[in-house]
């Protein structure tokens, strides 16, 4: 009887505790990386008879969890890489957004006020039409300041955002490390402790949607923690921690360190998955890049457009002023440049645009070893050819490519000092319109032409156009000091002034004699780098003679206003200095249309991107719910089947104790 009775009392024993482990599982189905647990049970050891050997009951070997390393593994794997692709839609969404809108774009802008200049050059002298052109200007300008305030607002928003995950990192990379002592304390006793190992994996799981991580176990079943490059966020009991703060170069940029005991490492560029890796992938491959684009577009307009206009007169026959703001005025000169906070002195040097058109979107670094220049282009990490002029720093890269812009260092640095080199990036937040007279416009070319009404021929010239000033805005001057220029035919192929006497300066082009009844070009260099073009057709007679004079009273002239127009098609934007002939550029639309293109063609990438791993997440986590997760059907035919072996087991303990008073009522 008494072996009866302990075989009961071990069933009811193991039954009670596989009751308690089915309760545990259904009180848990909604908790966060809860694994399903299920009780081992065994046989005792079986006691030997005449008879042979008989069973002794059954013994409760073990509470298992239902947990698969390489299902959790493909899981945070998941999470990581769905997160960082999440972080990464959501901002590309909204750059996108403002780029392409018909009301946000920079498109609107332009064609409003190339459309503004066309109307102005079809009456020039029209005051309301000028003062269109200067409204439109200053709406091109405002805009450009506009969308690139949304941009430098998405960026606060990310340096925001990269602290509050670091905080969140922080704080469970302490919390890991608080369960893998637990744990390892807990293992002592020889037996897992479920419930702490799966509290450490669901928090090693949210610090995946974080920061992508590397696991691995260790033999006391504590977990170490990886991130970067091999940088241990956990090690056993003991946590490291990220700092994100305003970044050495660039303090609008936050950049992350990676701080253990007393020191600190940079780990920007080496963070990968979670959110904190798709904010920082996107700010390297959209947000900056965007930027620098949308500065070079401005920058191109504004020198184009004021170069342009310095090439001309305006109705006073005054050279013309410039409609937006000085592109090298010392402040923004100073900007573009950025001292490393590493730096032991405080020189601050300037840089200045000198060729928009060949203006890359990249950023540079330059560096001082105490005796020479070294710069990479921080784009494709390439070496520049630094060559100092006279203290002006100019840049090339291996192709030879004028990079479009020089830096003065001023003072020498101390060796070691580093500076962060911005051509373009302040570009659209810089410029401004700062014309505010209408008559200033210069609309007028510099120099005109006329053929004296005395000629007997049927010779005709056309108006001269600049082809080349020595400076912008021109030497108005210089220009009228070379004028007026008489040209008198001599009838043998040449024209002459005075009669007998060749013109100094004037070239056929192609070279050769003039040819009567064909159209003849010629150039005429008027000193100090400027030359006109103009053409002569028809048949002059021998003494024929036309003018080319100072355009002073142009006020119906609108062929520099013409120039200006043509602008709009004009290959301005990322030209190669080393290529001529089409396709060596872009005009001003097509620009900010390739800009457009790229950001959407990435917005669409990303979206794929998103289906795919958001697919891939469901599926993993499927997979681990499958083997891990509490189906409450399953548990409740547990509860039936565990309650219907506790009362067969308390039935074989009664029917031991009704054994036993049997035996005990046959001695009385």
């Amino acid at each position: 009887m008494a072996d009866l009775l302990n075989i009961g009392l071990s069933g009811l024993a193991a039954n009670k505790t596989a009751l308690g482990v089915t309760g545990h599982n259904i009180t848990n189905v909604n908790t966060p990386g809860f694994s399903r647990q299920d009780t081992v049970q065994a046989t005792r050891q079986p006691q030997f008879s005449g008879a042979g050997y008989i069973g002794s009951g059954t013994s409760l070997v073990d509470v298992r969890r239902s947990y698969s390393e390489f299902l959790s593994t493909q899981l945070r794997s998941s999470t990581a890489l769905s997160s960082d692709v999440q972080a990464y839609k959501s901002q590309i969404e909204q750059l996108d957004s403002l780029l392409a809108g018909s009301t946000t774009g920079i498109t609107p802008s332009l064609q409003k006020f190339f459309s503004s200049l066309q109307t102005a050059a079809e009456d020039p002298s029209n005051i309301p039409a000028r003062q269109l052109v200067l409204s439109e200007a200053e709406g091109l300008a405002r805009r450009f300041n506009t969308v690139s305030d949304r941009i430098n607002e998405q960026n606060s928003f990310i340096n925001k955002q990269m602290t509050a995950v670091s905080e969140q990192v922080n704080r469970l990379s302490t919390s890991i490390a608080s369960l893998n002592n637990a744990i390892a304390v807990a293992t002592g006793n020889g037996q897992q402790p479920n419930d702490l190992l799966d509290a450490r994996e669901e928090a090693i799981r949210q610090l995946s949607t974080y920061v992508g991580v590397t696991v691995v176990p260790q033999d006391n079943s504590s977990m170490n923690l990886f991130i970067g490059s091999g940088q241990p966020l956990v090690v056993g009991a003991t946590a490291s921690r990220l700092e994100v703060g305003p970044g050495q170069g660039d303090p609008t940029r936050f950049e992350v360190e990676f701080v253990s005991g007393g020191s600190r490492q940079g780990i920007t560029s080496l963070i990968s998955g979670g959110e904190l890796g798709g904010l920082i992938r996107y700010r390297a491959e959209s947000l900056d890049p965007t930027l620098n684009s949308l500065g070079r577009l401005a920058l191109a307009v504004s020198e184009q457009v004021n170069t342009q206009l310095g090439q001309g007169l305006d109705l006073k026959g005054q050279v013309g002023s410039a409609l937006f703001g000085d592109l090298n005025s010392p402040a923004a000169s100073t900007l573009r440049v950025r001292a490393y906070s590493t730096n032991t002195s405080n020189v601050q040097p300037a840089l200045n645009i000198t060729n928009s058109s060949v203006l890359t979107t990249s950023d540079y670094r330059l560096d001082y070893d105490g005796a020479t220049y070294t710069a990479r282009r921080l784009s494709d990490g390439q070496p520049m050819t630094v060559t100092n002029t006279a203290g002006v720093l100019s840049f090339a890269d291996s192709a030879g490519r004028d990079q479009g812009f020089t830096v003065t260092p001023g003072a020498a640095p101390n060796a070691g000092d580093r500076f962060l080199l911005q051509p373009t990036r302040r570009g659209a937040t810089d410029i401004s319109a700062v014309l505010s007279q209408a008559d200033q416009l210069a609309f007028a070319a510099p120099v005109r032409a006329e053929a004296n009404l005395q000629n007997r021929g049927n010779g005709t010239i056309s108006q001269p156009d600049l082809i080349a000033a020595g400076a912008s805005p021109i030497d108005t001057i210089s220009i009228a000091a070379a004028l007026p220029q008489g040209l008198t035919y001599n009838g043998a192929g040449a024209f002459e002034s005075p009669p007998g006497t060749p013109i100094p300066g004037l070239t056929r082009v192609p070279a050769g004699a003039f040819v009567p009844g064909q159209l003849n070009t010629y150039e005429l260099d008027l000193g100090a780098g400027n030359r006109v073009s103009f053409s002569i057709s028809g048949r002059p007679e021998i003494g024929d003679s036309f003018t080319l004079g100072f355009n002073s009273n142009g006020v119906s002239d609108n062929r520099n206003a013409l120039k200006l127009v043509n602008l709009q098609n004009k290959q301005t934007v990322g030209v190669d200095p080393n290529v001529t002939g089409i396709g060596t550029g872009a005009s001003f639309s097509d620009g900010y249309g390739d800009l457009v293109e790229r950001v959407g063609t990435l917005t669409a990438q990303v979206r794929q991107d998103s289906d795919a791993t958001g697919a891939i997440l469901k599926q993993a986590t499927d997979n681990r719910d499958a083997l891990s997760g509490v189906n409450l059907d399953e548990e409740a035919a547990n509860l039936i089947k565990f309650e219907q072996y506790y009362n067969a087991s308390a039935q074989i303990i009664q029917v031991a104790r009704s054994l036993f008073d049997t035996l005990i009522s046959s001695f009385r």
